[in-house]
């Protein structure tokens, strides 16, 4: 559990930093920079998996493509909404719709918190249950507010909850899957780098932007692999709940970068900022109860030893 969390949080701050990182991306637009991330992704994602021990899971996907060949299918509609949830992540920020598309990632924790309830028979603590409904209070409030919801914000929960759902379905839901998903949208990302006017002049124009479109890389292996390991770890109704940090992160990264939060509107982001608050507190609670149960044991270990050599002086 403990390894999953860190994962989860790893991954949400890496994602915070990388929508400030796309500034850096000058003159590239969307498609060229989705582009680039897919093809400087790869190579560092496969050098984060032999680090993290997960290698193996490529060849092993590979071998059930063999003796299964309808599981490639599957596996390029995981590509697909994958790919497109990455586009639409540095697109965003870009067209000036980050809070659009943070707005879907406080509501995709709500979709995964139902799918674990109901599809996988998962169930809350009573501090998880106040964070919901605090975060429902704040997603239901802009639902009310805007009388409709935007099309980023459905996108992000319901393409990203289908996501991770049709993975634990095809048991493709470890770093290997997710390798074969950037793999098999490569040959799309390589026209996407194409598109534009002279797109491969731009870095003769600009030659800092090669270590730019490699620290791009580097981010997006460690992000993106840190929340797939994650979810692996987590049941779905804890990977969903730790998904709040995320969109806190965003939040703050869409203001830092101008964008603005109506007076209309806090009573949106308040209620979901408490849900993290709250998740924070169980947190520590946790952690509290882990280590007082550890002493507890280390204390009866220790007492026991001590009787043990008195029955054995005596």
């Amino acid at each position: 559990m403990f390894k999953g969390v860190a994962y989860s949080v790893l991954a949400s701050v890496t994602f915070g930093v990388l929508y400030f990182y796309t500034q850096l991306l000058g003159t590239l637009d969307s498609e060229q920079t989705f582009g680039w991330r897919i093809i400087a992704t790869l190579p560092f994602l496969t050098l984060f998996m032999w680090l993290s021990g997960d290698l193996g899971l490529i060849s092993t996907i590979f071998k059930r493509i063999l003796g299964k060949p309808l599981l490639l299918p599957f596996l390029m509609m995981t590509s697909v909404l994958t790919s497109a949830q990455l586009w639409l992540f540095l697109w965003a920020p870009m067209h000036g719709r980050g809070l659009q598309v943070s707005l879907g990632y406080f509501l995709l924790p709500l979709v995964l918190v139902l799918a674990g309830r109901f599809l996988y028979g998962e169930t809350l603590s009573r501090l998880q249950t106040l964070a919901v409904l605090l975060a429902v209070f704040g997603v239901g409030h802009e639902i009310w507010r805007l009388g409709s919801i935007a099309w980023e914000t459905v996108f992000v929960a319901l393409g990203y909850a289908a996501y991770f759902i049709l993975r634990k379905k095809l048991q493709t839901d470890h770093l290997g899957g997710f390798w074969w998903d950037l793999l098999l949208i490569l040959p799309v990302a390589v026209v996407f780098t194409q598109t534009g006017d002279l797109p491969l002049v731009k870095f003769l124009e600009q030659p800092t932007l090669i270590f730019v479109v490699i620290g791009l890389g580097v981010l997006s292996a460690v992000g993106l692999g840190s929340y797939i390991l994650a979810s692996r770890y987590l049941p779905l109704i804890i990977f969903g709940l730790l998904g709040y940090l995320e969109p806190v992160l965003l939040a703050l990264a869409s203001l830092l970068m101008g964008e603005k939060i109506g007076t209309e509107e806090w009573l949106t982001y308040i209620p979901i900022w408490l849900a993290v608050l709250v998740l924070v507190l169980e947190g520590a609670v946790h952690v509290y109860q882990q280590r007082q149960r550890k002493r507890h044991l280390e204390l009866n270990l220790k007492q026991y030893g001590k009787r043990v050599d008195r029955d054995e002086n005596a």
